[in-house]
């Protein structure tokens, strides 16, 4: 399907979409969203894309492999919960920056675990939403 409208829609959805998915993904720790809504979020903008305009040239976009995005984020999720082992605290146990940075705040574990979550989210969904396109 060759749409010249969705064409066009998605060339600018698909920024919109991703800070969305960026922006719920830093909101999330405090408020409503996370890394699971925002990758959800970000998927389905690759997915708009994937619609418009096929799946090879999507995954050019995108840059990245999938399955790299999913390993990338098990890692990232592991060695947050990890962290507080070698703090000689219990596994997963939250660890927050003492400075907090002026646009987000205080940076703890659990916000890099949520990132964590985002990718593996975000590799997850486009894997499937690939593999179903390509058939």
């Amino acid at each position: 399907m060759s749409s010249l409208i969705l064409s066009a829609a998605t060339r600018y959805l698909l920024p919109l979409l991703l800070l969305l998915s960026v922006y719920l993904l830093l909101r999330g720790h405090n408020l409503p969203g996370g890394g699971f809504v925002g990758g959800l979020v970000g998927a389905a903008a690759f997915a708009l894309h994937c619609i418009a305009h096929g799946v090879e040239t999507s995954k050019r976009v995108l840059r990245v492999q999938p399955r790299t995005l999913i390993a990338v984020g098990l890692l990232t999720a592991a060695l947050s919960g990890s962290l507080s082992l070698f703090a000689g605290r219990p596994f997963m146990t939250g660890i927050w920056n003492s400075d907090g940075l002026t646009i987000l705040g205080k940076i703890g574990t659990p916000a890099v675990f949520d990132m964590g979550v985002y990718l593996v989210v975000l590799g997850v969904v486009l894997t499937i939403i690939y593999s179903l396109s390509e058939e």
